[in-house]
């Protein structure tokens, strides 16, 4: 595959696809090629006529391209993952940028669609950011990766590198507050053809934004190259240019690979002169990459990479040389103290598992180079490993054993292993069952101890995401043991049971178990309080209007919504502080009742989070009828006492009889 150059000195993208760059910000990608150091990377302020760019398609336009050199962001961070089939890999990427860079970002963006409707406008919207995310593969699949290898001797210069490059149905973009959601400034779009929906923010708006790349969805790979005739088992070379990256993170994967480690590296700085003399040195100021090995053994090399501004036009490429030759010097890796010793027992929960996490196991030896273990178990069907993270993963499958003893040896990536070993007992310490209760408020957790050891305490709780009943702790030895599992505090749903089990001759078990237990909704409590002279409900002097007041709670702690019903009329505008509702009724909408509404039936309605429903009839006396009694009822309960209608004093009797008498007065004189 051949090389391709960003720029050739022509002049510079139009900023239709420079804006289209920043969107993709996959900083790796275009500039002049590490594997032709003698190109030059100027760049002017010149714009491209519009009409160069008539009849060529997205991957004429994207080829080569680079936009570093228009864009600064703050920090980068790209991960490649080689594939094990040393022809394939993924190559992750993300970008922040913050503050007025994400308005140049923005801005750039918004110029993309000049002469569209909404674009060029001094807005960035979603209708924008949606239709470059439906080109962005296709653009991202025509630019190069920056990246090569070369097999045999340590490899500088340009000729005969197998270029990686990108593959386009592989590609996945993302992006985060590009165009920032409930902004201050956000309005809705008012260019005419705009998206239902449709959002825009002005683009100066300086919120920080992030751009992603990463592998598309059921896909195994986004880059490919020629594969390595050798497959990395012996010498080869991979290089990057580096040119243009202000500030960013590189971190290379490679393949299990017997011995593969990096042995030498090189940051050349390349200038040519205006006499056409080429000028390379050798960058020392730049921090040299970092190797390590990860558990299960794979070889990671970390490199940070700057460049500033004032260093343009000088080419950067980074150079690393890498061997499957055993070095000259290699000691054995060591057991640290903080091994389990021999005899103790790793203990387990099913199948296949990951007994021991990484952050203990890292304690457990030491090596210069990096190591890994290896156990030969006594039972057949049992096997071993380290993940990439470190942690211990035990599997035994189809073995007549549900224990096995195993002997531990530490391997470094050399294959150099440790003079002592230690023996350990692999198995499940107990079993166990649950239920719940027939109160549906705690959890029957029955545990049964195989007898794997002696005697160990558990501890456990109930468990949810974001929350956690209170912990029981009981001791196992030889008979069964029952905790209670509270779930108070616990939302309505489903629930596992969370715990630890230790012992004096055992490794602690942390466990999460999933018993397919779903925790009820109860419904919610709603109570209506009674005012001074003992009523239900207090009146407005008018007569048209009450407040009713009350609590509402939830036993599960969820929210809960409120309606009120009268004469066939819904409303929800209650006042609420706490656990405390108010709301003022108005009865207008019994004006049409035939015969005439002597006590108001309220039904109200209180609804949780998770769709209980508790109905509560409260029945209002009119005042000024002659109903003896009203009533309350809560629906599922026996109802209240009816209240009886107080009467009413001297003054209030007069008062009404002057109120008739002043209408009937009024209704003569009309």
């Amino acid at each position: 595959m051949a090389a391709r150059n960003s720029f050739d000195g022509s002049g510079s993208p139009t900023r239709f696809f420079t804006a289209l760059l920043l969107v993709m910000l996959m900083v790796f990608m275009g500039t002049s090629s590490i594997y032709s150091p003698h190109s030059t990377l100027e760049t002017t302020d010149e714009e491209v006529p519009t009409s160069g760019r008539q009849g060529l398609s997205i991957e004429d336009e994207c080829e080569g391209l680079k936009f570093e050199d228009l864009f600064d962001y703050d920090f980068a961070d790209f991960k490649v993952f080689i594939g094990d089939d040393w022809a394939t890999a993924e190559m992750d990427a993300g970008a922040f940028v913050n503050g007025s860079k994400s308005a140049t970002v923005r801005e750039n963006l918004d110029g993309l669609f000049e002469g569209l409707s909404g674009g060029d406008n001094g807005y960035i919207s979603t209708d924008e950011r949606d239709a470059v995310r439906a080109i962005g593969p296709k653009c991202i699949g025509a630019m190069d990766t920056r990246i090569g290898m070369k097999e045999g001797i340590p490899h500088r210069g340009a000729p005969d590198w197998n270029n990686l490059s990108f593959v386009e149905d592989g590609i996945g973009l993302d992006e985060i507050d590009l165009v920032p959601q409930n902004h201050p400034q956000e309005r809705t779009c008012q260019n005419i053809g705009s998206a239902n929906g449709c959002k825009e923010v002005p683009v100066s708006v300086t919120e920080d934004l992030q751009i992603m790349m990463f592998l598309a969805s059921d896909q195994t790979n986004n880059v490919r190259f020629d594969q390595l005739p050798n497959s990395g088992d012996s010498n080869f070379t991979l290089a990057l240019n580096v040119t243009n990256m202000s500030f960013a993170h590189l971190e290379l994967n490679f393949p299990l690979k017997q011995g593969l480690r990096l042995a030498n590296y090189s940051i050349q700085d390349t200038v040519s002169n205006s006499d056409g003399s080429i000028v390379v040195t050798e960058n020392t100021e730049l921090s040299a990459p970092e190797a390590l090995y990860l558990p299960d053994g794979r070889l990671r090399v970390n490199q940070v990479v700057t460049y500033a501004t004032s260093e343009y036009p000088i080419q950067r490429d980074l150079f690393l040389d890498f061997t499957t030759m055993a070095p000259e010097t290699n000691e054995a890796p060591e057991w640290t103290s903080n091994a389990p010793q021999d005899g103790t027992v790793i203990p387990m929960m099913g199948g296949m598992n990951m007994v021991v996490s990484g952050e203990k196991t890292a304690m457990w030896a030491t090596d210069d180079s990096g190591w890994g273990m290896n156990c030969v178990f006594a039972e057949s069907g049992w096997t071993s490993s380290l993940d990439g993270e470190g942690n211990l993963i035990v599997e035994h499958q189809n073995s007549p054993s549900p224990t096995s003893d195993a002997e531990c040896y530490v391997v470094d990536p050399f294959g150099e292993q440790s003079v002592d070993s230690r023996n350990w007992t692999f198995g499940e310490v107990f079993t166990a069952t649950a239920l719940l209760s027939g109160t549906g408020d705690s959890i029957e957790f029955t545990l049964t101890p195989t007898g794997l050891v002696n005697e160990m305490s558990i501890s456990a709780h109930a468990h949810q995401s974001n929350a956690m009943g209170q912990m029981r702790t009981t001791t196992v030895a030889t008979e069964n043991a029952i905790l209670s599992l509270p779930l108070d505090g616990l939302s309505p749903g489903a629930v596992m049971v969370m715990g630890q089990a230790q012992g004096s001759t055992m490794l602690d078990l942390d466990f999460m178990l999933n018993f397919g237990l779903i925790k009820a909704s109860l419904p919610p409590l709603i109570s209506v309080s009674k005012n001074l002279d003992g009523l239900n409900a207090t009146w407005e002097a008018n007569g048209l209007t009450f407040t009713l007041k009350g609590d509402v709670l939830d036993p599960d702690g969820e929210e809960v919504t409120l309606t009120l019903l009268l004469c066939g009329y819904t409303t929800n505008d209650f006042l609420r502080d706490g656990s405390g509702w108010e709301i003022n009724v108005n009865i207008v909408s019994c004006s049409s009742q035939n015969p005439p509404v002597t006590a108001y039936d309220i039904v109200l309605t209180a609804t949780d989070d998770s769709g209980s429903v508790t109905t509560y009839t409260v029945f209002v006396p009119d005042p000024y009828a002659s109903q003896d009694d009203t009533g309350s009822t809560d629906s599922g309960a026996p109802s209240e006492a009816e209240e009886g209608l107080p009467s009413l004093s001297m003054l209030a009797t007069l008062s009404v009889t002057l109120l008739g008498a002043a209408f009937v007065g009024r209704r003569r004189t009309e």
